[in-house]
């Protein structure tokens, strides 16, 4: 039994817990440290990302071309030993480009035989670059490996290797010729994570950093049966009831047609969040409490992470967009509401 600092509730975490979360604490500063050689700012996407991992989420990235997004998650699979697999959308990529094929090979005894060749799913950490450039039966292989972590190819299934963790990314800018992604797909991702440009500083050190010799080789922190030690903590974590009931709330007023929904909300959304959304919240609350060495979960925890889990959930009407109202500044007016009433 522990207490956590600067507050008499007690939790059920075991001893053994305690020390494993002070360990995951210090595994993240450091982890911070490490990638904050090669990446240089975008410390909140960080945050974000390592949440997703260890919460055994998936993460879409958002962001304009040229802001490192290829080099912060092939340094962030460094760090943690684990394979790293780049796939890049393009409109003619095709389902088996994906899970791979059987191929007939000559065998060990001179027959003929098939023989499944694996694709770049096979992998702990896959990035899906521009996604929304593959056509929709490709977007569904990829996404049926996130669901159910495993691949159908001719027939036969093939179980993927855990962790396995994909980012997406789309380019919000460039728009021709993509297949976006439905909202039933959106939502089995985790987070929206969204990256802005640098300022001028952060550029200046980007510059600096980037145009001299090559990068630095990252030291390995952690390996993936750690990494699976580290989720099943995560789950662990205690949630008081209060917890789970503002973030039910959080997520119920985000539906036009409930009855807690904001007057001002209901002409700006057209469909709000669904029960996934709060189990996102609850997940990734556990997991940023766990993270900065805290033995229970906190109302700050659900604040922090409420907009990424939230953006890509909640649809916007003709009117919101009208009036220059995205789906990120409508939660964010919702969660400071609903942080009011707490």
């Amino acid at each position: 039994m522990a207490s956590s600092a600067g507050s008499s509730v007690v939790t059920n975490l075991s001893d053994n817990d305690v020390q494993a979360i002070d360990r995951l604490r210090d595994l993240f500063g450091k982890l911070r440290k490490e990638l904050g050689r090669v990446i240089i700012g975008q410390h909140d996407v960080i945050e974000r990302l390592s949440i997703c991992m260890f919460a055994r989420g998936h993460a879409l990235l958002m962001g304009v071309p040229g802001l490192a997004k290829t080099l912060l998650v092939s340094k962030l699979a460094e760090t943690m030993s684990l394979k790293f697999s780049r796939i890049q959308f393009t409109p003619d990529l095709m389902p088996m480009d994906i899970t791979g094929t059987d191929i007939l090979q000559e065998g060990s005894q001179g027959k003929r035989e098939f023989q499944f060749i694996h694709g770049p799913v096979f992998a702990n950490i896959v990035l899906a670059d521009e996604i929304n450039r593959a056509p929709p039966k490709t977007q569904a292989a990829m996404l049926e490996a996130m669901q159910e972590q495993k691949v159908t190819v001719v027939g036969k299934t093939f179980s993927l290797e855990a962790p396995f963790f994909v980012l997406a990314t789309q380019n919000p800018v460039e728009q021709e010729g993509t297949y976006p992604l439905p909202e039933a797909q959106l939502d089995r991702f985790m987070f929206l994570i969204e990256l802005d440009y640098p300022n001028e500083a952060e550029e200046i050190l980007i510059a600096r950093t980037t145009t001299g010799d090559a990068l630095p080789s990252l030291e390995h922190l952690l390996h993936a049966q750690e990494m699976l030690d580290h989720q099943h903590l995560v789950r662990r974590i205690p949630v008081p009831d209060h917890i789970y009931q503002y973030a039910a709330k959080l997520v119920r007023k985000t539906r036009p047609q409930g009855a807690t929904a904001p007057a001002w909300l209901k002409p700006l959304v057209a469909w709000g969040a669904g029960p996934r959304a709060v189990q996102f919240l609850i997940l990734g609350a556990k997991a940023r409490a766990a993270l900065h060495g805290s033995y229970m979960v906190r109302l700050e925890d659900i604040h922090e992470v409420a907009v990424p889990v939230l953006t890509h959930r909640v649809i916007t009407t003709f009117a919101a967009q009208a009036e220059g109202l995205d789906a990120k500044s409508i939660v964010k007016k919702l969660v400071a509401e609903t942080m009011e009433e707490a």
